[in-house]
């Protein structure tokens, strides 16, 4: 398998990071436009209005977890571990990270959302699995 595979979830991620700026942006200048924020509230997230803040957390959230799974990606590739398992595994990840900031920047609903952020987490978990299962030469 071509090991340089396992960029292209990292690619989809750095899209969805990306579009999220996208949003975050829109919002905050929706809300200097309509009068609901001062620029100067950006200053401190906690003074900002609860639709842009909802974003920036999720921005946040984009850098916290997926750390994890960005440097499994660079390991396996460079141990030679990518394989069509370890590929979908890092697609689904991202596709958790997706519906994750969905819900996040639409419904907020928590439920959904810890759900999404729980899979995602058992998914890398496994991929890390797996990379020590192939460094020791298990599989």
């Amino acid at each position: 398998m071509n090991q340089t595979a396992i960029f292209w979830p990292v690619l989809a991620h750095v899209l969805l990071i990306y579009i999220v700026y996208c949003v975050l942006g829109r919002r905050r200048y929706v809300a200097v436009k309509s009068g609901e924020a001062k620029a100067s509230q950006y200053k401190a997230r906690s003074t900002e209005p609860a639709s842009c803040a909802t974003v920036a957390g999720n921005l946040s959230n984009q850098f916290e977890l997926p750390v994890l799974f960005y440097v499994l990606c660079l390991a396996l590739h460079v141990t030679n571990g990518v394989n069509y398992l370890t590929l979908a595994l890092m697609w689904a990840f991202v596709v958790t990270r997706y519906f994750h900031a969905w819900v996040h920047l639409t419904s907020n609903d928590l439920r959904w959302r810890s759900r999404s952020f729980f899979v995602g987490a058992v998914i890398v978990l496994l991929g890390w699995i797996w990379l020590a299962l192939h460094l020791l030469g298990v599989i």
